[in-house]
């Protein structure tokens, strides 16, 4: 079952709201707004990684963008036990550079740690942290 729910905004707001739907990939407004909105307040209970107290327990995925050639220091630091892994892939991309994706679980401070170090690893030129969306139950 669904609900509508309306609000207004001014003429510039919505010409820039359509705009940032198409160039989003996004098919209507609503599932962009609806997405919008459940990530501002996601962001606002739990905060970002790089805030969230360090001891709380989160869940995503790891993103890694590398040149070839540390492969032992992602293998290292997958092993490290800052982190639990349960699922790892590499990728390597027609742009010459290689992407790791791993679910990883763990404290916020470890993780923070953890793609601290990675970001001053020479080769790695991007890292980033996906969370995945707080549950109030499972979805199994």
């Amino acid at each position: 079952m669904s609900r509508v729910v309306s609000f207004s905004v001014d003429n510039k707001f919505a010409d820039e709201l359509e705009n940032l739907v198409e160039t989003s990939g996004y098919a209507n407004r609503s599932r962009f707004l609806r997405d919008a909105s459940l990530h501002f307040a996601e962001e606002l209970q739990r905060g970002s990684i790089e805030t969230m107290d360090p001891e709380t327990k989160i869940e995503g995925i790891l993103i890694v963008f590398f040149q070839h050639g540390i492969e032992q220091k992602l293998h290292d630091i997958r092993h490290s036990g800052k982190i639990e892994v349960t699922s790892y892939s590499h990728t390597s991309l027609f742009s010459n550079s290689c992407v790791d994706t791993m679910q990883a679980f763990g404290t916020a401070g470890n993780l923070r740690s953890v793609m601290q170090q990675l970001q001053t690893t020479q080769d790695v030129d991007r890292v980033s942290f996906v969370p995945a969306p707080l549950r109030d139950h499972g979805c199994c």
